[in-house]
């Protein structure tokens, strides 16, 4: 689980300043005021991590990617390529990390980590991307047990300049090779150590441990965008099982079926239900539907349809037969409850094509996911979602001030900003609760102007009822 972020020189961002990430982490802001930027900068990084090219240090992706930011150039702040792209998050790990010196005494251990990394062109034509440094922080508690850094330098040498990269710890002591004379290569990606480093140094393998920590972080990563796919009459599923419901909910009805032996419990004591039972319920809880189940064809097809009984129907119908809200947030929910333990859940506009009652459910909805269980384990779902939604934040202040059993939520559990411009600068501000559930710093025209409308719509009649009277007494 992410818990802090900070981004400098990307996109609008010149500088984020360190974002608190908390288990529901809410961007709100005005179009185009950069809060989609903070998540396609970690869906970049878990891009890059997935591709199979070694050598890009940066994937900014293609079109089959979650996102694709182009080329530097074109995501570097203010499009100059001397800027640097600079970044750190840090996260807790599912399970401590050890590191032991086989050549020494020296042992530590950590159940949180840090990490910092600096991007760069250089001065060549044409320009690669380099990582300029790379560091990786075990901290136990917030506080620091090691670090294990890369540098890149030019050195100069009696044959000219010349670029190494230094391997450095601390406090653990790296022993060289001897007869290693060759200096290290470049890092492997934006994150991973140099591949000569098990060769150049004695005590030097636990670096691997480090950055397969970053490959698990980023890889619990999952994606869903704000248009997602229509409603189908007949799915087709052969038994796989989907990594996600995909970036547009393509496979909600098969990750729906290929969960469907799972047990989940909505909260600590709340009684276990089937996979389906679970998603059926939840579109209950947002007046949605009365009953949901999917249908397979016949025992000897593969095609499966989705039946749902909306409010105060007898029949069922076809997903496609209604509303279009029901088919946009199904597979918010079922990835909600699909994704497995540890994972991160990015979620574009949830709450888009629901009517405001249905997205002020939502808001429990996702309480819901984040005290969640499975095998009388907690899940420990970490949802970022992007909204605009006035309603999902009203329940979720109202949660807040109740701290209701039944919908179980903190100011600690919560983490909300809002994004704005300051000339072509995205600006972040994070919003403060109390524990009535109060925003102590409000944001002026946070959801518009409503304060200002009212007035205008009282002065307006004002003026109409001063027409009248004057009408009245001219006549």
């Amino acid at each position: 689980m992410l818990t802090h972020l900070q981004l400098k020189n990307f996109k609008g961002w010149k500088d984020t300043t360190p974002i608190r990430m908390a288990p529901l982490t809410v961007f709100f802001g005005t179009n185009s005021s950069g809060k989609s930027s903070i998540e396609q900068f970690l869906l970049m990084l878990k891009q890059t991590v997935d591709s199979s090219d070694r050598k890009l240090v940066i994937y900014p992706g293609d079109a089959n990617t979650p996102v694709n930011l182009g080329s530097f150039e074109e995501f570097i702040y203010g499009r100059d390529t001397k800027n640097k792209l600079e970044f750190s998050f840090e996260w807790e790990l599912p399970k401590p990390l050890k590191v032991k010196d086989p050549r020494s005494k020296f042992s530590c251990s950590g159940n949180q980590m840090r990490f910092e990394a600096e991007v760069a062109t250089t001065d060549e034509k044409p320009s690669p991307l380099v990582v300029n440094r790379l560091e990786y922080q075990l901290k136990q508690a917030g506080v620091e047990s090691m670090r294990v850094w890369v540098e890149r330098k030019q050195v100069e040498r009696k044959q000219g300049a010349k670029v190494e990269h230094k391997l450095k710890a601390d406090p653990y002591g790296l022993i060289r090779n001897p007869w290693r004379g060759w200096s290290l290569g470049a890092p492997t990606k934006f994150y991973g150590f140099p591949e000569q480093i098990a060769a150049y140094y004695q005590n030097a393998d636990f670096v691997q441990d480090f950055s397969l920590q970053m490959e698990r972080l980023l890889r619990s990563v999952s994606y869903l965008g704000p248009l997602r796919s229509k409603g189908e009459r007949l799915y087709n599923w052969s038994g796989g099982e989907p990594e996600s419901v995909g970036y547009s909910g393509e496979n909600t009805v098969s990750a729906l079926l290929a969960a469907k032996d799972r047990q989940l419990n909505a909260a600590k004591n709340k009684k276990k239900r089937s996979f389906q039972q679970l998603i059926a319920e939840k579109l209950q809880q947002l007046e949605l539907i009365d009953e949901f189940e999917v249908r397979q064809i016949s025992a000897h097809r593969k095609e499966y349809e989705v039946k749902v009984r909306t409010p105060g129907s007898p029949l069922f119908v076809d997903l496609p037969d209604v509303g279009f809200g029901l088919s946009q947030v199904l597979p918010v929910v079922v990835q909600c409850f699909y994704a497995p333990a540890s994972s991160i859940l990015f979620i574009e506009q949830p709450e888009l094509h629901l009517h405001p009652r249905a997205q002020a459910h939502l808001a429990d909805l996702l309480i819901d996911v984040l005290a969640s269980r499975e095998d009388g384990e907690p899940r420990n779902i970490q949802l970022i979602i992007e909204t605009h939604s006035e309603h999902f934040l009203n329940r979720l202040q109202r949660r807040i001030a109740e701290a209701d059993a039944e919908h179980p939520i903190s100011t600690e559990q919560v983490a909300a900003y809002f994004a704005h411009t300051t000339g072509s600068e995205s600006k972040l501000e994070e919003l403060e609760f109390n524990t009535d559930g109060d925003i102590l710093n409000w944001p002026p025209n946070f959801f518009g102007d409503s304060m200002g409308d009212l007035f205008e719509k009282s002065k307006a009649a004002a003026r109409r009822r001063q027409q009248a009277r004057l009408a009245e007494v001219g006549q």
